[in-house]
């Protein structure tokens, strides 16, 4: 019986003693390991590499020309061009800024990627968290079931107890014996998760305490203080600022375009050479185009004022649920611990002052209070979790 007990007890006590990985670290790992935020990093930079092209002016144009003359006496003719074309100089600063607002707006959205993969992740390690949890109450209950089994089993073979609380015994430590084994079927199922978050690389997660996290009740107050770090808003933000420097390229890609280079002819006993230099007449090329990105410019900004609100309702309402959350969690732990009878009940019961039945039936009272105190702290950790994803 010793034995048993010392076994279980290293049970209990192995989620917390040989734990290592917390969720911080965790989420590191799956943020170097996992497979979709490295392919949309890749993208990423591939993306960032095209917001810098065509930020130069066009390619130099070369021109030869070798004329036969007719009669031939007037002799051959022979023409050389080199000429360079350039946009209205200010283009090529509105380009130039514009890749850069663009190459922003790339690493918001790979944030924007990573927050929604680590949340995920996040929400796996809660998911195990609770299962640890469970696991550990779970063992502790094995503990006593087998305490209670042993002890009738003593008592059944000397006659002091009948066949009936006999077996009610053993059903009592089979029914808590299958509920851990089950549990530890979910929680190897949802390790299996997190190995595949993290690039398919096992992950040993045995944290079974949720952290106590608060946050401010007022959310105003909080909404102030986490706007500017929110991806989403930001990427809108950028948005913005993009169209409205495009409204001014486009206005200076309608100016007049220039040209300049060398031009050289020969002819017999004659040559001609010199610079040349001209520019184009904007008449009917960028028709409308000014016009378009003005009012995508306005659009824009209807959009993003009408993701912001939505987003900020959303998440006031998410707001709204972890504070109910965190309060009923907090009430029902303090009840709880001060209307626990766990530690009577087991004196009662070896004392002889309630029966088997009893003491099963009370116990399990208490047992699915502590169980229902778990699912409501994973629930509030996910909820949490949702409301600082962004």
């Amino acid at each position: 019986m010793t034995r048993i007990i010392i076994i279980s007890a290293i049970m209990v006590l192995g989620f917390n003693l040989f734990a290592q990985n917390t969720i911080d670290t965790v989420l590191k790992e799956i943020e170097k390991n996992n497979t979709s935020l490295s392919a949309i990093r890749k993208n990423i930079n591939a993306d960032k590499i095209g917001n810098k092209t065509g930020l130069n002016p066009r390619n130099p144009e070369v021109e030869f020309n070798y004329l036969w003359g007719n009669p031939s006496v007037i002799g051959n003719r022979t023409d050389f061009n080199i000429r360079q074309s350039f946009d209205f100089p200010t283009a090529y600063s509105y380009k130039s800024q514009i890749s850069d607002m663009k190459n922003e707006q790339a690493e918001l959205e790979y944030k924007k990627q990573r927050n929604e993969v680590l949340f995920q992740a996040r929400v796996v390690c809660l998911k195990l968290t609770y299962y640890n949890a469970l696991m550990v109450e779970l063992s502790k209950r094995r503990v006593s079931a087998m305490q209670v089994a042993d002890a009738h089993k003593v008592k059944y073979s000397v006659g002091d107890v009948g066949i009936l609380e006999y077996n009610k015994s053993q059903i009592n430590l089979l029914n808590v014996t299958k509920e851990w084994e089950n549990t530890g079927i979910e929680r190897n199922a949802v390790l299996t998760e997190l190995a595949n978050l993290n690039g398919g690389i096992s992950i040993n997660f045995t944290d079974s305490l949720f952290s106590n996290q608060t946050i401010p009740a007022d959310f105003e107050q909080w909404f102030t203080t986490v706007e500017a770090n929110i991806p989403l808003l930001q990427w809108l933000k950028h948005e913005i600022d993009i169209t409205t420097k495009e409204v001014k390229l486009n206005s200076a890609l309608s100016l007049p375009k220039f040209y300049g280079g060398f031009m050289s002819e020969k002819i017999i006993g004659q040559q001609f050479q010199g610079v040349t230099i001209g520019t184009t007449i904007p008449l009917w090329e960028n028709k409308n185009t000014v016009k378009y990105v003005k009012a995508k410019a306005i659009a824009i900004q209807s959009i993003e004022a009408d993701a912001k609100l939505q987003f900020y309702n959303n998440l006031k309402a998410i707001h709204a649920r972890v504070i109910a959350l965190q309060r009923s969690v907090s009430d029902y732990r303090d009840k709880l611990t001060l209307y626990s009878n766990s530690d009577l009940l087991e004196k009662a019961f070896f004392k002889g002052e309630i029966s088997l039945a009893e003491y099963i039936y009370e116990l399990s009272l208490f047992y699915e209070s502590v169980d229902k105190l778990l699912e409501m702290e994973k629930n509030f950790n996910v909820a949490l979790a949702e409301m600082m994803k962004f």
